[in-house]
C-alpha cells in the first residue's frame, strides 16, 4: 500500500466529519433557534437532541474509524434527509449550494461505506 492509500482516506474521513461535529456541537449553544427552524418545516423539534447525537457520535466515530461503515451511512442519510427537507427553495442560491453540499457529502459517505475506513482506523486494529 502506497502512502496515499495509507492517508488519504484518515485525511477524507476528517475532514468529512469535522462539518457534523461542529454543527452538531454549535446546535447546542443555539438549540431555541435550532428547535425554531426545525419546526418552520414540520420537523418536531425535540428531534434536535436525536440531530446533536447523530452528528456529535458520528462525527467522531467517521473521524476514527471506528464502526466506519454504520457512521458513514446514519451521517450520508442525515445529509441527503436534511436536503430534501430544508434545502429545496431552488430559487435561493445558498439553498441551492447547501443542497448540492449535502449530496456531496452523501457521495463521499457512500465512497466510506463502499471502500470502508482505510488503513489508519480503529476498524482496522483487528485485521
Amino acid at each position: 500500500m502506497n502512502a496515499l492509500q495509507t492517508y488519504l482516506p484518515t485525511t477524507g474521513r476528517i475532514f468529512l466529519a469535522i462539518i457534523f461535529i461542529l454543527a452538531g456541537l454549535g446546535k447546542i449553544t443555539a438549540i431555541e433557534g435550532n428547535v425554531g427552524f426545525m419546526e418552520a418545516f414540520g420537523v418536531p423539534g425535540i428531534l434536535i437532541w436525536l440531530v446533536i447525537i447523530v452528528e456529535v457520535v458520528g462525527g467522531v466515530m467517521l473521524a476514527a474509524g471506528y464502526k466506519t461503515r454504520w457512521a458513514a451511512a446514519a451521517l450520508g442519510a442525515f445529509s441527503l434527509a436534511s436536503a430534501l427537507i430544508f434545502h429545496t427553495d431552488f430559487s435561493n442560491q445558498m439553498e441551492m449550494t447547501n443542497f448540492l453540499k449535502n449530496l456531496a457529502i452523501t457521495g463521499g459517505m457512500l465512497y466510506v461505506i463502499a471502500f470502508g475506513p482505510g488503513a489508519l482506523a480503529v476498524d482496522m486494529r483487528s485485521k
